[in-house]
């Protein structure tokens, strides 16, 4: 608020200026703050969070800022008032990343910290303690486990009934349970004993159920649990990144596949009979089928709509070895896009019968068909791309697409996109 009351006054001394228009901009910035939640700050908040919050209070703020000039018929200034709002925005980002990075740098001095300790010892707590241990920038200072069964691993420090003890006598601010290794009742005690001690209570949930984000809401004053929370709920970004879809895919196609199909298509001919396209049946959003458009890499045959390519399949053609290796072969999805079965960025759509046993193998696949498919997705950049070659190739796919779909933010779409240009140069290990 310093900032941008000193520079309102810097920018507009000499001019005459009203009281209310202080109370105006001070009044809205707090107003779309409230919206936009960019003082929900918290230690585990990313940077691409920081920035996509910063970047919508920026652009609602100048939407508002230059609305009072056009309701109350003020002198406006256009250039002064585009180099005060520019100050602004580059003075409070850069005072945002200070703040950010210097709190993380005042932890690792050893302040502003957080005793955890967490209840069980399994694949689903792992990867916390690794974090706690390695990443001393959040200040989260791990004590130890307490569980029934590991009694042998460093930090050990007692049963699961020695924590309540633990923690009344130790400085103790958070606990972290493991949701597979208690029982419901076990669960119970510890939220009445978190409430009863004023301590944080965190729930680690089993990685194989794929766990959701959940939304709160209240039908007059009957509490409604609804089950999955997404930003694509919202009106507002469901058309930002609509607009965005048709913007890219535009591009992409006037100033890309426009020169580009002749080319293959004298290629892809040359080499083998049949069509320049190959179209195919896949699951879009909400499960419905819709018809995707690729390259042909392969040379006809039957089973191209059944079997997936593997790795030296001799179907695919020497022309399509490069596309598929370039991720060429994808371009045309372009026109799915700029139609609407797709996105830029979304889970990958799969083949009907591929799905089939999908569903099978995982019990939340369905989850991922909240959004529309995207050309590329979180999954894909991860290394989880082509080929299912067991079990653990899906599940973690999915899991990847339930994050995304849960987490997304337009920064996100931004960073997957750059991601996946720089994989397509580098040439990608499953691209086959």
């Amino acid at each position: 608020m310093l900032i941008i009351n000193v520079g309102f006054y810097y920018f507009n001394k000499g001019d005459s200026v009203r009281f209310s228009q202080y109370i105006y901009i001070n009044g809205f910035w707090l107003l779309i703050a409230y919206f936009t939640k960019i003082y929900n700050f918290n230690r585990y908040t990313k940077v691409p969070k920081i920035i996509s919050q910063l970047f919508f209070q920026f652009s609602v703020f100048s939407l508002s800022y230059f609305a009072y000039y056009a309701f109350f018929d003020q002198d406006l200034k256009a250039r002064q008032q585009i180099v005060f709002l520019l100050y602004i925005y580059v003075a409070i980002t850069i005072f945002r990343m200070l703040y950010f990075y210097g709190l993380r740098r005042y932890r690792l001095e050893g302040y502003n910290f957080r005793n955890v300790i967490v209840v069980g010892s399994n694949k689903d707590v792992r990867p916390l303690v690794e974090f706690f241990k390695k990443r001393q920038d959040f200040g989260f200072h791990y004590k130890g486990y307490f569980d029934d069964k590991v009694t042998t691993k460093p930090n050990f420090l007692g049963k699961i009934d020695d924590c309540f003890k633990y923690v009344k006598e130790n400085s103790v601010d958070e606990i972290y349970c493991s949701v597979s290794s208690l029982s419901k009742k076990e669960i119970i005690e510890f939220m009445d004993f978190a409430d009863n001690n004023v301590k944080v209570l965190k729930l680690i949930p089993d990685s194989s159920e794929l766990f959701t984000k959940m939304k709160l809401d209240y039908y007059g004053y009957v509490p409604v649990l609804s089950v999955r929370k997404l930003a694509f709920d919202n009106p507002l970004i469901k058309m930002g990144k609509r607009i965005f879809d048709i913007i890219f895919s535009l591009f992409v196609i006037v100033f890309l596949l426009s020169w580009l199909i002749p080319i293959l298509y004298f290629l892809i001919k040359r080499e083998s009979k049949g069509p320049v396209f190959f179209k195919q049946i896949r699951e879009g959003v909400k499960g419905k089928p819709f018809v995707c458009y690729k390259f042909r890499s392969m040379g006809v045959n039957k089973m191209a709509h059944e079997i997936q390519a593997t790795k030296g399949d001799l179907r695919v053609t020497k022309i399509g070895a490069f596309l598929r290796k370039s991720s060429v072969d994808e371009l045309p999805q372009f026109i799915n896009v700029l139609k609407g079965d797709m996105s830029v960025v979304g889970p990958r759509p799969h083949m009907l019968s591929q799905s089939e046993i999908f569903k099978k193998i995982v019990k939340k696949y369905m989850v991922r068909h909240f959004v529309k498919p995207g050309i590329t997705g979180l999954a894909q950049v991860k290394g989880y791309r082509g080929e299912i070659e067991r079990d653990s190739d899906i599940k973690n796919r999915v899991k990847y697409d339930i994050f995304y779909i849960e987490n997304w933010s337009f920064f996100l779409d931004l960073k997957i996109i750059l991601k996946t240009v720089t994989n397509a140069f580098k040439g990608e290990e499953k691209a086959y």
